[in-house]
């Protein structure tokens, strides 16, 4: 089923759950079709009448957004198999990409599977900051008086650093990653992105020894696969197998440090 194919309704198949624990289940519901509405849309639409295809009342369907022009990163969910954020994916591109969109063959919505399940697709992302705490992802300053002009950086400098910026810890990248995982501590491709970010910052920088040491640890950049899924998926297109690159060296070159100077 093409977007020009649909003329009066299509069909969504949800992936339900009712708690943190619970079994998960499906329902589809059936929507009138307009030109260009985003997923979101679709679930307003359901919450103001959750009725399945076989006409049963049930609970509206429980997500997460915020923003609603893809800069908060909260609204991440799994699209017909694709994640991505579901404020800015329009139902007639997953028409044309998939075929989707009939009775038999629904447009389907699934909350992502590498965080746990709130409710149905809203997933707690706690992980994804803890990990940016854990790295301190923060600039330290001495005080909020004037501090004078900051150093110069090169453009190519500032247009990594911005590009970096640009994360909205959306959790897409986790979600595409055959490394990372519920059970595991594989930190993925986010911190790396980030850590590279603050360790460019003149003043950040200070911390940089901190954050590499998380880095060498257990779960830090030894454990990439460079699968290279992350940056197919993000939606910021942020460099990110640039700055796996550049962590692992700056990783590499800190832990020779430390065999020869015997400081940890």
């Amino acid at each position: 089923m093409t977007a020009s194919d649909a003329k009066k309704n299509f069909y969504i198949k949800v992936k339900r759950q009712d708690g943190p624990g619970k079994n998960p289940y499906y329902q589809t519901f059936e929507l009138p079709y307009k030109p260009n509405l985003n997923i979101i849309s679709c679930l307003q639409a359901i919450a103001s009448n959750p009725v399945t295809i076989d006409g049963k009342q049930v609970a509206p369907v429980v997500w997460d957004c915020s923003c609603l022009e893809e800069v908060c990163g909260a609204c991440t969910m799994v699209m017909g198999g694709k994640v991505g954020q579901s404020c800015s994916t329009l139902v007639d591109e997953l028409m044309e990409r998939d075929g989707t969109g009939s009775k038999a063959n629904p447009i389907t919505l699934e909350p992502m599977s590498k965080f746990p399940v709130v409710r149905d697709l809203f997933v707690d992302r706690a992980s994804m900051f803890n990990n940016l705490k854990d790295i301190k992802g923060w600039v330290p300053i001495d005080g909020t008086h004037h501090l004078g002009g900051g150093p110069r950086e090169s453009q190519e400098e500032q247009d990594l650093r911005y590009a970096l910026s640009r994360c909205m810890t959306c959790g897409c990248c986790l979600e595409a990653c055959p490394q990372f995982s519920l059970e595991g501590n594989f930190v993925g491709a986010q911190v790396f992105g980030q850590t590279l970010y603050f360790n460019m910052h003149e003043t950040g920088a200070t911390l940089k020894d901190d954050r590499l040491n998380v880095m060498q640890q257990a779960g830090g950049i030894s454990d990439c696969g460079n699968a290279q899924n992350c940056v197919e998926v993000c939606p910021k297109e942020l460099p990110l197998v640039e700055a796996i690159a550049k962590i692992g060296r700056q990783t590499t070159v800190h832990s020779v440090k430390q065999f020869f100077t015997g400081k940890k």
